[in-house]
């Protein structure tokens, strides 16, 4: 995107490789402990000032002004460097893995490898380096390369991104988040539904593509999407939803806060304070951080319920079809109210969204079409389809000739390109 960025790239990487050395060749726990802080230090100042600085004096300006004051204050005008957000994580889970003493340090040009590995360096999956670094070592053998997978998962995520995602995205999401005084509540309502559904097929669309690339090449990386609007509950929702960062908040973050180690009401604390930071993490605005605040309630809720219940001695609710699909609507409806706050320009554009949804049905619906409402239906109910069966066709599909792959792969893009919206959007996900 821009070749000066891989300056930061290569600091990154020099600067981590050489601080998990180091921690690992010395035997001092205070030196450790030191070298770890600097290294953490290192790589959120990196993130802090690319992504958080003009978000930070913005909000000092705030604070001045609210009291009646007109500070000048430096504001410079800072590009975000594509993938930031991902390669730092990446950094910082490989220190901390090394100083846990959970991983034996790379070599220079493997670590660099990992660092910079481009199918999942802009947008995830998050890697750690456990499940990359060792697939670096044995010879990768082509006649053994899960081609079939690999395929099925590049024009899956191909037909979520262009057919589902960037529809809803140009029919539906950007003119009701736009202009939502200019269409009826159903309209906004839908449009809500909408982005939950072109947010999910487009991040997991950019996953699938990944993993599906970096397994041609022999690489396997973990899975990032579980159906996440399959999830009966808050806490079943971040299972399944960006897996490999909501693993990450849980074992760099929520654990190293203390976990639910110090009590019931530090539990929380943790709880919230690791949903807030994950709000953050993905963008410099209030916005985002009200989206974590979010989450990090209801989960709260969700486990002080759960320890009422036991504390009272009452038996666990015997789950059945019925009380699964309430708490699948109720769960979904609970995870696209924060939705609004993620896509939304600004906190009090969310907020006029979701008043018009329930004070104002009047105004036009014209963008809710036949095809805007199937795509809808479509993102649902893919997430129901079992994966057994899905792997059965990846089966099928592997044991065909190379020519009939190919006749067949040619035969789905030119499906996709032509239900497809005219050009492709961006990925979401390349804005963190």
């Amino acid at each position: 995107w821009d070749w000066r960025f891989t300056a930061l790239l290569a600091a990154a990487t020099g600067a981590n490789w050489w601080f998990a050395r180091e921690i690992a060749r010395s035997d001092n726990d205070r030196r450790r402990r030191r070298l770890l802080r600097w290294a953490i230090a290192f790589d959120l100042g990196l993130l802090g000032f690319f992504k958080y600085y003009g978000f930070m004096v913005d909000s000092v300006a705030d604070v001045f002004e609210s009291f009646g004051l007109e500070p000048e204050l430096l504001l410079i005008e800072i590009i975000l460097p594509v993938g930031i957000s991902f390669f730092t994580f990446v950094g910082i889970s490989y220190v901390v893995d090394v100083y846990r003493r959970k991983l034996e340090p790379a070599g220079a040009l493997d670590f660099a490898v990992f660092m910079s590995f481009f199918p999942r360096l802009i947008a995830g999956p998050i890697v750690r380096g456990s499940e990359f670094l060792p697939q670096l070592h044995p010879p990768r053998d082509p006649k053994r390369i899960e081609a079939g997978r690999a395929f099925y998962l590049i024009f899956i995520g191909l037909a979520k991104k262009i057919v589902i995602a960037d529809l809803l995205a140009t029919s539906l999401v950007d003119p009701v988040f736009a202009s939502p005084q200019l269409h009826s509540g159903l309209a906004v309502l839908i449009g809500v539904y909408g982005y939950a559904v072109q947010i999910y097929a487009d991040f997991s669309a950019y996953s699938d593509i990944a993993i599906g690339v970096a397994l041609l090449l022999g690489f396997k990386l973990p899975d990032n999407f579980n159906a996440p609007y399959t999830a009966t509950s808050i806490g079943d929702f971040w299972h399944r939803w960006h897996m490999t960062l909501s693993r990450w908040l849980r074992d760099y973050l929520y654990i190293g806060l203390g976990g639910n180690r110090r009590g019931r009401l530090l539990t929380y604390r943790n709880l919230m304070l690791t949903m807030l930071l994950g709000g953050l993490w993905h963008g410099a605005a209030w916005r985002f951080v009200i989206w974590g605040g979010l989450h990090g309630l209801w989960l709260c809720i969700e486990r002080w319920w759960g320890e009422a219940r036991t504390a009272r001695g009452m038996a666990p609710v015997r789950s059945t079809a019925a009380l699964r699909t309430a708490q699948r609507i109720a769960t979904f409806h609970l995870v696209a109210i924060a939705w609004v706050f993620f896509r939304a320009d600004s906190v009090g554009a969310a907020w006029h969204m979701l008043t018009r949804v329930v004070t104002d049905w009047s105004g036009e619906t014209s963008v809710v079409t036949p095809a805007i409402l199937l795509a809808i239906v479509v993102g649902f109910a893919a997430q129901y389809v079992p994966q057994r069966r899905v792997a059965v066709g990846v089966a099928r599909f592997a044991r065909l000739r190379p020519v009939f792959q190919g006749a067949l792969l040619g035969f789905t893009l030119m499906v996709i390109d032509a239900l497809g919206s005219e050009g492709v959007a961006l990925f979401i996900y390349y804005s963190f």
